[in-house]
């Protein structure tokens, strides 16, 4: 009875929320179909905040609304539903999938693990570094994957907490997903509509998250003094050396050249996207989306007894369809007009000034990404900067601000990101182990502040920004 009242409290909670979303639209002098598709996609939203388990069920909803009332044509949905990015993430899947099976990633952890004369000290700033590296050369997801096998092992050898272990790797997956186009999902959709290319990221974004990872190193080391200091002591009593090359077991060696050759191909191919794409007169971004699938296409004739595999249980095809319906109802918001208007309300509201637009953009991005997928986030934020970047004439500024606020700011709390969520979970079920709100938040909100300030301070200074 009391799952029966809380669901109701929460439906009246969204049916209300809608409502008050329409009421302002009124207020805002919007059209019929802009309040319509507004109160959709506030109804997508909203529902995925209250009821994340049924998310899918309210994008479906939101899309059935907007074309059930003729916001929207079926043809302008399916055009904006982004399926550019919805075909980069399937090849990119699959060849995460493929990398996974064959044991790449393990072998690239224990090459990193086994240090010589190795300290607490130096394990810390390891870990932080090897997961922010490896999140951005893969994704987040299968980065903390790893990581969190590791440092699960090495806890048990070594008989100390995993918890500020498993902490600090999250953070800095979190603060690594925003170094690449390809770290995150968000970075994607970021490059996809901005025109952003991969060498874009490494010279406007890899920079900063770097400085962020020392940031995060220089605070952690002291925040978690007390665990390091006890590791030392169990590596003064166990020695490490036999333990780090025993853990992981390593791929054959045909398989181990097949994977760097694949994604090395791959890499190399998103790193050089746009000078081939000037070279052949392709569109923008082109030859990025479509090199994954590349790879997928040959991974799965090379191993196409594990074809349809890599297809049911690498692809995520429920994340995918939530993704392709959210993106199409923002589009449907910036082509109502709706985004302008809401831009131009932002822009009163601070007056105009650079200053405070980038800090709200870069903070309000980072707090509401702490209790919402930061995907959510700025698939809703995206028609705004768009609208943005053409009143104020600004080049990509406001991109890389949205970028990193929303990276950064799912390290606030336990359910900011979807690594949180799988570490957490993966602690919960293999150690039963529990980290509370409060234990999470408090240190969270110290590593956020810090490192959102180094990168606004950075993004107001530094004239490449402008």
């Amino acid at each position: 009875m009391t799952n029966d009242r809380h669901l109701f409290l929460k439906s009246i909670a969204l049916v209300s929320a809608v409502i008050i979303v329409g009421i302002i639209g009124t207020r805002l002098r919007l059209s019929v179909d802009q309040i319509i598709a507004l109160c959709a996609f506030s109804l997508s939203i909203l529902g995925t905040l209250l009821f994340w388990q049924f998310r899918l069920s309210f994008a479906f909803l939101g899309a059935t609304i907007i074309l059930f009332t003729g916001v929207a044509t079926l043809k302008e949905f399916i055009e904006h539903s982004s399926m550019e990015i919805i075909l980069f993430l399937i090849g990119m899947m699959i060849l995460v999938g493929f990398l996974k099976e064959i044991g790449l990633f393990t072998w690239l952890l224990q090459k990193a693990l086994v240090m010589k004369n190795i300290s607490a000290k130096r394990f810390m700033v390891m870990l932080i570094f090897t997961s922010g590296l490896l999140a951005c050369a893969i994704d987040e997801v299968s980065s903390i994957l790893f990581m969190i096998m590791v440092i699960l092992e090495l806890s048990d050898y070594f008989e100390v907490d995993p918890v500020p272990f498993i902490i600090a790797s999250v953070l800095a997956t979190n603060i690594g997903s925003a170094g690449t186009v390809i770290g995150n999902p968000i970075g994607i959709m970021i490059a996809a509509k901005a025109h952003l290319s991969f060498e874009h990221f490494i010279v406007y974004a890899f920079p900063l998250m770097i400085l962020s990872l020392f940031v995060l190193t220089a605070l952690l080391l002291f925040i978690f003094r007390k665990p390091i200091k006890e590791l030392d002591k169990k590596i003064a009593e166990y020695g490490p050396n036999d333990i780090l090359v025993q853990l992981l077991s390593v791929p054959t060696e045909k398989r181990l050249k097949i994977g760097f050759i694949i994604s090395g191909a791959t890499l190399m191919l998103i790193a050089l996207h746009y000078r081939i794409e000037m070279a052949l007169g392709l569109e923008p971004n082109t030859v990025l989306l479509i090199a994954p699938l590349l790879s997928s296409a040959i991974i799965m004739v090379w191993r196409r007894e594990k074809a349809r595999s890599y297809i049911e249980h690498d692809v995520e095809w429920w994340t995918l369809l939530f993704f392709m319906f959210l993106f199409a109802q923002a589009g449907i918001l910036a082509s109502t007009g709706v985004a302008e208007v809401l831009a131009q309300k932002l822009l009163f509201l601070v007056s105009e000034s650079r200053i405070a637009l980038i800090a709200t953009i870069l903070f309000g991005s980072a707090f509401i990404s702490s209790a919402l997928d930061n995907v959510v986030v700025v698939a809703g934020s995206i028609p705004v900067i768009q609208s943005l970047n053409l009143i104020l004439g600004t080049k990509n500024v406001l991109w890389w601000v949205l970028l990193f606020g929303a990276c950064f700011g799912g390290n606030i709390t336990i359910i900011g990101s979807t690594a949180n969520i799988i570490a957490i979970g993966s602690l919960e079920k293999k150690r039963h182990i529990t980290i509370s709100f409060l234990s999470w938040f408090k240190i969270g909100i110290v590593v956020s502040m810090a490192t959102l300030g180094i990168i606004f301070i950075a993004i107001m200074l530094l004239p490449y920004y402008r």
